[in-house]
């Protein structure tokens, strides 16, 4: 069955932005790193071989490939193209970034769906905020959805008004202050499922409640320790079912992930996921799986 409903089944079709597009060249980056709260300022020839890597493992699960192109209004941060919109089986849901230097990101991603024929369900309106970082499908009717500093109560609201109607459940996660207003802490910062019942998780920052719910769903965690938060361990997009794509160097992560069963490969991410906080689900935008 192929649908918009997972976060593990094999990927059918995904949205990317490569790295020449988001970047453009060194002097935007220049420009736009600090402001935008990077850890330091990425390299443009870097980034492109980096990404390279990245795309290719994409392009041998054999998915059909969106490039999301070049724009103007949009700024570096575009490179993590899930944020922008949500997808579900009844359209896609256009979010609206609680980052400021991010409002443009869902515009530029509705004028692309609209170029690929991609049908839209809602757009969430000012003043509700959502991002894509925080929303990730537990199964297909169970929508988690962390309350952050860039996904407000009235952007859950929104959301619930679409997708309720609909018999999809949505379980709100309130998340720590941890950082602040001014650090990229998504729910997909310490959640990522690469099979119906195996999840990556960082306990520390996770609810009580929402974790007690993940094991009474039946998941096995794979607990990332705290030297491997930093580095994006708990950032970990499946590809398919336990076969796993992660930013390299998280060792023990990855060590757990294969003993549970999981096919592990990963990337050089130094420029394109820890300088901008944002790993292998955050620089991609899946449509379709296959579960």
């Amino acid at each position: 069955m192929e649908t918009c409903h997972s976060e593990y089944g094999a990927i059918r079709s995904i949205c990317l932005k490569p790295a020449e597009k988001a970047f453009v060249n060194q002097q935007q980056i220049s420009e736009q790193w600090e402001s935008l709260n990077y850890l330091g300022k990425p390299d443009f020839k870097n980034s492109i071989i980096e990404y390279d890597h990245f795309e290719k493992i994409i392009q041998e699960t054999g998915a059909d490939i969106n490039y999301f192109p070049e724009n103007k209004s949009v700024h570096i941060d575009s490179i993590y193209c899930r944020d922008a919109s949500i997808f579900t089986d009844f359209g896609a849901i256009l979010c609206n970034m609680g980052k400021k230097e991010r409002k443009n990101e869902s515009s530029a991603a509705h004028s692309f769906y609209e170029e690929i024929g991609q049908d839209i369900l809602g757009v969430i309106k000012a003043p509700g905020t959502l991002e894509g970082g925080d929303v990730a499908w537990l199964d297909d009717v169970t929508l988690a959805v962390g309350r952050t500093y860039r996904t407000n109560d009235e952007g859950i609201e929104q959301l619930r008004g679409l997708l309720e109607p609909k018999d999809i459940r949505i379980v709100q996660v309130d998340l720590p202050h941890y950082k602040g207003p001014s650090d990229v802490f998504h729910l997909m910062s310490i959640l990522s499922p690469v099979d119906k019942d195996l999840a990556v998780i960082y306990s520390p920052l996770m609810p009580i409640n929402f974790r007690t719910l993940l094991l009474d769903m039946n998941y096995k965690l794979v607990e990332v320790p705290e030297k491997e938060f930093d580095s994006m361990g708990c950032n970990v997009l499946a590809l398919g079912p336990r076969d796993c794509l992660m930013v390299e160097g998280n060792p023990v992560t990855q060590s757990r992930l294969v003993k549970a069963g999981a096919r592990v490969r990963t990337y050089k991410g130094s420029e394109i996921s820890v300088k901008g906080g944002g790993g292998p689900t955050c620089l991609s935008r899946p449509i379709l799986r296959e579960i």
